[in-house]
């Protein structure tokens, strides 16, 4: 967790909190790591990670989407700002599917 807090705080990305959610509770067998943290200005921000060796592809990206939702209806409140990190080769489909979907994406490849 720590990892993750000081890489937002590099990209100037600050928590008044921030907490993991196991992907089992929305009912998702997903090998990502869930974080659901409330800025600054008290909105709710979902932060997604996913490591793996393959590429992402825009079917995984409809997924990522679903657990958005879910995690919407699992807090019973509006996600205000959507950031996944991607330490995985990127489908060029992919990442446009995620940018049209109001998500900010930082991608490290392997």
């Amino acid at each position: 967790m720590k990892e993750i807090v000081e890489y937002l705080q590099q990209k100037n990305i600050i928590f008044k909190s921030l907490k993991e959610v196991a992907p089992k509770e929305l009912g998702s067998r997903k090998k990502i790591v869930l974080y659901l943290g409330v800025d600054l200005k008290g909105y709710y921000v979902l932060v997604m990670q996913v490591e793996k060796k393959s590429r992402v592809l825009r079917k995984e990206v409809g997924e990522f989407m679903a657990l958005h939702e879910k995690m919407e209806q699992y807090i019973d409140s509006k996600i205000k700002k959507k950031y996944i990190i991607i330490k995985a080769p990127l489908c060029s489909h992919a990442k446009k599917m995620l940018e049209e979907n109001g998500w900010k994406i930082y991608h490290e490849s392997e």
